[in-house]
């Protein structure tokens, strides 16, 4: 369903004053072929490890958004072509990274939604370290497993339910 973050925010203006859809603060870049994206959040808190990001993208996504914590990090990827081939093939909506990509012309060929902070060429290390379904917080907003976020060019907005 094509939907547009300013549109749900006017038309869901109580929630946002209750605190129930929250805006994350921009600080996103926008990666792959999909400019708009939605779904129910799976959570991962990592650092410079992406061992449970491909565990993760390799179950069926089936219409959710994988949201990453990876603590701001600036030194690596988190996230390259073969998860985002592995995302697009398990039915993942998008990921959203508070960290780096890379391979990101690869990326912007895939037919997936991609937010991250920016790119960097170098892979993470893999020792399997990290959370899963957990609340994160980032950009002014805490994220819980199961609640909705919604992204287009405009920005990110989570909700504790689906939107209309």
């Amino acid at each position: 369903m094509p939907f547009k973050t300013a549109d749900l925010l006017d038309s869901n203006e109580n929630k946002a004053r209750d605190g129930n859809l929250r805006v994350v603060a921009p600080m996103f870049q926008r990666y792959g072929a999909r400019p708009s994206f939605a779904g129910q959040v799976v959570t991962l808190k990592v650092f410079e490890d992406n061992s449970l990001v491909r565990e993760a993208l390799a179950d069926l996504g089936d219409g959710r958004v994988l949201v990453i914590d990876g603590g701001g990090s600036m030194r690596c990827a988190l996230v390259g072509d073969q998860l985002a081939i592995l995302a697009h093939k398990n039915r993942w909506e998008g990921i959203v990274v508070y960290g780096c990509i890379r391979d990101s012309s690869d990326i912007n060929a895939i037919d997936l939604g991609v937010r991250a902070l920016n790119t960097h060429p170098m892979k993470s290390i893999k020792k399997g370290i990290g959370e899963r379904d957990l609340p994160v917080t980032f950009g002014g907003v805490t994220f819980r497993p199961g609640e909705w976020v919604y992204v287009d060019d405009d920005g990110l907005i989570v909700s504790d339910q689906p939107l209309s």
